[in-house]
């Protein structure tokens, strides 16, 4: 860029993550005369399956300006307070466990679940199961909205549950009357200028579209970064085997819970997300295990009647990551910058932390690429920080009943940090201290959500040689903790999605 001034942005194409980008970029710079034009296909459908959220996601809206009224009913979204997984563990007592988005009730109990983790991983029979400690989990359970009444000031963490392509339509309309410029034109190819940098898009009708910066939002294909730019992709085969999903809505049949189910299957696990309009299903799932049809077949028999005539869909999932999100005047966000599985709902997160990060990192440079090397480090520390954490869901189960729950038994091909948080569990090191040290100051995940994985799997000293606790060692009061949370819940009225 010249004269330090914002640049004019072109981003290629649409749905969630194109005007997420382009709609936070604008937002940073628009009154400082940048520019934003979305370039999109007319005839490249967004895939709308049921997505969920993690809470930053409220923060992206918070940050617009956007209220919840005027999107979510949009959008057929519903609360989520976090994932209940099903079935990954075989353990008597764990068959289940609750995921949370902590909140500020929680700084109360957490240090509590710690605390008995920490004397149970010792051999100590002491309750530690994550669900006894989290409000989170109390509210989704008994069906609670994630907003208390007004005389309770602690609001709960929430992300969302919503229709990918509702949001994607409706964060259009709401941006082009804010002066992002939108081209419903299919691009045809790149133009590169002497510099090697991407000078210009060429559309079909011979529309020339130029721009300071690129961002490639063209899915899996990756347009602009790794075809026409040449950025390296790293895939995550080696360690997270799912490579296909296959989606079938059904009907509510039930009261809506503000949760996301992950339920383990014989080659996978299927997600249930509940939506204002239907529940979308997902098997998500390794084809080096269960073919399509086999996989289409098992979800058809877990969802039960209601998916008897429901069309079924097959996605292909591209897994992994670029090497650099961010290549000379072009920065991948969405499935152009990587994918590492739908299982803990970050995708959004990552959109959303990218455009966030490299606006910072682009305009305390001088709109230039000063602090690329930077930018692209810490992005990739968080892809890789969010692959640990989900191949652990996998490298932990406690389900060993087909050759695909075996196989990630026992997979050796883990990074050195996660090998280091799981020899941190079974060493009895704190686990805080050990994710502190592993990935830094910020990591991917807080050590709460170690705890929970591991503590929500059983991965405890067998129940047989628990010892009872010595007189002289306390353990955290797991009834005063229920009372607590119960009495919190008290002051979240019923969840009933509009």
């Amino acid at each position: 860029m010249k004269d330090n001034h914002p640049p004019h942005v072109v981003v290629l194409g649409g749905g969630s993550a194109g005007w997420i980008t382009a709609c936070l970029l604008h937002q940073q710079w628009a009154k400082r005369g940048g520019r934003v034009t979305v370039v999109e296909s007319p005839a490249i459908g967004i895939i709308g399956v049921g997505e969920g959220s993690t809470p930053q996601l409220k923060a992206f809206f918070d940050h617009l300006g956007i209220a919840e009224s005027d999107w979510m009913a949009a959008c057929d979204a519903t609360y989520k307070l976090g994932i209940r997984f099903s079935r990954w563990s075989e353990r008597e007592g764990c068959e289940s466990y609750f995921h949370p988005f902590p909140g500020p009730v929680d700084l109360h109990s957490e240090p509590g679940f710690t605390h008995n983790c920490a004397l149970r991983r010792r051999g100590f029979d002491v309750p530690a199961h994550p669900d006894d400690w989290f409000l989170a989990a109390r509210l989704a359970e008994d069906c609670k909205s994630p907003e208390p009444s007004a005389n309770f000031p602690f609001p709960q963490s929430y992300g969302y549950h919503f229709d990918a392509h509702k949001l994607g339509a409706f964060l259009r309309d709401w941006a082009v009357p804010r002066g992002i410029v939108h081209h419903q034109l299919k691009v045809e190819h790149a133009e590169v200028g002497d510099s090697g940098d991407i000078a210009a898009l060429i559309c079909e009708n011979g529309e020339r579209i130029e721009g300071d910066l690129f961002v490639d939002c063209s899915g899996f294909a990756a347009l602009l970064a790794q075809q026409k730019l040449g950025e390296s992709f790293i895939p995550f085969d080696d360690n997270l085997f799912n490579d296909r999903a296959v989606v079938i809505p059904t009907p509510h049949s039930g009261p809506v819970k503000p949760q996301t189910e992950s339920i383990a299957m014989n080659a996978g696990w299927r997600w249930a997300i509940p939506l204002t309009t239907r529940v979308g299903n997902g098997y998500v799932y390794s084809s080096k295990h269960i073919s399509d049809e086999e996989a289409e077949t098992e979800l058809r028999s877990a969802l039960g009647p209601g998916a008897e005539e429901a069309d079924a869909r097959v996605l292909k999932m591209k897994v992994g990551r670029l090497e650099k999100s961010w290549t000379r005047n072009c920065l991948a966000a969405g499935l152009a910058q990587g994918f590492i599985e739908p299982l803990e709902a970050t995708a959004l997160h990552i959109v959303i932390a990218t455009a966030l990060d490299f606006a910072s990192a682009y305009e305390s440079g001088g709109f230039t690429d000063q602090h690329r090397a930077e930018f692209n480090r810490r992005i990739a520390a968080r892809y890789d920080g969010i692959r640990d954490y989900i191949v652990a869901h996998y490298r932990m189960n406690q389900r060993h009943g087909t050759p695909y729950w075996r196989e990630n038994a026992s997979n050796q091909a883990l990074s050195d940090n996660l090998k280091a948080m799981m020899t941190a569990w079974f060493t009895q090191v704190p686990v805080t201290e050990a994710n502190a040290r592993i990935y830094g100051a910020n990591p991917a995940y807080p050590s709460m959500s170690w705890h929970a994985l591991f503590a929500g799997y059983g991965t405890f000293p067998p129940a047989a040689k628990l010892q009872a606790l010595p007189t002289d060692v306390e353990a955290a009061d797991i009834e005063g903790t229920r009372a607590m949370l119960s009495a919190c819940a008290r002051n979240f009225p019923d969840y009933k999605p509009v």
